[in-house]
């Protein structure tokens, strides 16, 4: 029972296998044949729910349930070295994710509906990403939009209730340095994992204003676009692949989808483009990025399909210049101690994310990055300075292309190294604790998992990872 339980936390926490849309949204398997259509490849068959294989309470496992993880599993893994799960270690994890689902609900822990529909909503964006247009997904799924999310909801639901119990479960879970050190000391010297280079490393981003001809000519442009399309002269994908300075939308026209609700948008953008109805072109108008016209390409409700032309004003030598002396000086103040990183990077920083990071850049290791994940300009920079030590300010063009200066501070640079408890406490005590708090969900089991109305199909006797729970099978119906 552990390796499977062991295997259900790498996999989510707590809750059922779940796929990955090419959008980075997550899906949990289908649990009908129609959201199965559009989790499922078009060369794979579909599997229609029509058996019942488990009940964990008042809660059920569908046989098609199982088979959908494990070909969403198999889909995932194409071309991958990995080893997928056994159907009797998914039908583990499913009977796991309904009994804390049901008890979750014997709890009272809440979920709120607006979380849920959060949920849904990224789920369908990505899948609108996937397919193109939101048109394009109801006419592949034979479903609107509002029948995708009702498919869903209930298992979106329950993957939510099973995360949220398996937090309470390990809640007041905590490692003691001796307890790490217990840990470390176990593991064989040679299965020690070795690290790379990383590097702690944050910036201060300034972009320079350009002059208001330049703005002014900027806007010309756009509303000589914006005339060419109304009047039929141009195709406003046409004039987006040739003259937008956004790379992220060069190559499909201009296009994106959008919602109103999603926070990632520059506000002013998403306000223009919902004033707009289909095929009307909004008027010139300035975002955080450039300037902007808009088409209304399609909408439903918070949902819509846009196309939009950007022009970031052209920045000259002298902008860049009057920034560098700025930030030149903010350097002299933070090589003297008389000026935080963060606190400089609160007042001056243009790149917005910062602001919430003190600076700092965030990687899939938190704050430690690899070489690969920077910037080659700031992999380049970083050379000549040392940790603790900031450089000179630095012109460069951002992911945008929009020109900038920065002040780069190195916090720390590791070398290359095998795993020790000096340099790596915190990545083996974060390790440490989830193998307790795993355990401390297994006794949770071995404890509930009696108390628990119980009833397995006859075609998982076979499974070993299934003993405890069919011994447990309710009797005399």
């Amino acid at each position: 029972m552990k390796h499977s339980f062991l295997f259900l936390t790498l996999v989510t926490a707590g809750a059922l296998v779940q796929a990955q849309t090419p959008a980075g949204t997550t899906a949990t398997p289908a649990v009908t044949s129609q959201a199965a259509a559009i989790n499922t490849p078009s060369n794979v068959k579909k599997v229609v729910a029509d058996k019942i294989v488990g009940v964990v309470g008042d809660k059920v496992i569908l046989q098609s349930d199982i088979k959908n993880a494990i070909l969403d599993m198999q889909r995932q893994a194409e071309g991958q070295d990995v080893r997928l799960p056994t159907e009797c270690e998914v039908m583990e994890q499913a009977l796991a994710q309904k009994a804390l689902v049901v008890q979750s609900e014997r709890d009272s822990i809440p979920i709120s509906d607006e979380e849920i529909e959060g949920m849904l909503e990224n789920q369908v964006r990505g899948f609108i990403a996937r397919f193109g247009t939101k048109d394009a997904l109801e006419q592949v799924a034979g479903r609107t939009v509002y029948q995708i999310k009702e498919d869903f909801r209930q298992s979106f639901r329950e993957r939510k209730q099973a995360e949220e119990m398996r937090k309470k479960i390990v809640s007041n879970i905590k490692i003691t340095p001796t307890e790490v050190k217990e840990y470390f000391d176990k593991i064989p010297v040679d299965r020690l994992p070795y690290y790379e280079t990383e590097i702690e490393v944050g910036e201060l981003v300034v972009y320079p204003k350009a002059s208001r001809d330049l703005e002014l000519y900027a806007i010309e442009e756009l509303t000589e676009y914006k005339k060419e399309v109304e009047s039929g002269a141009k195709k406003f994908e046409t004039l987006a692949s040739l003259y937008t300075d956004d790379p992220g939308s060069k190559n499909t026209g201009g296009m994106y989808n959008i919602n109103r609700t999603e926070k990632n948008w520059d506000p002013s953008f998403i306000a223009n483009a919902f004033r707009l109805k289909e095929g009307q072109i909004s008027p010139v108008f300035k975002s955080k990025f450039g300037y902007h016209i808009i088409q209304m390409v399609s909408r439903a409700g918070d949902d819509a399909t846009v196309r939009h032309i950007l022009k970031i004003p052209a920045i000259t030598d002298a902008e860049v210049a009057s920034v560098t002396a700025k930030l030149d000086s903010v350097r002299t103040r933070l090589v003297n101690g008389t000026l935080a990183f963060g606190e400089a990077v609160g007042r001056y920083s243009d790149a917005e994310e910062s602001k919430f990071t003190a600076g700092m850049k965030q990687c899939a290791n938190g704050t430690y990055c690899t070489i690969d994940q920077l910037d080659k300009d700031l992999v380049t920079a970083l050379k000549d300075i040392q940790p603790g030590t900031y450089s000179q300010p630095m012109a460069y063009t951002d992911e945008r292309g929009k020109k900038a200066v920065r002040i780069i501070y190195l916090k720390s640079r590791s070398e290359p190294h095998r795993e020790n408890m000096k340099d790596d406490y915190n990545k083996i005590a974060a390790r440490a604790l989830e193998i307790k708090q795993q355990e401390a969900v297994e006794k949770w089991f071995t404890a509930k998992i009696p108390t628990f109305y119980l009833q397995i199909d006859e075609d998982f006797d076979h499974c070993d990872q299934l003993k405890t729970w069919i011994a447990n099978i309710t009797k005399n119906q």
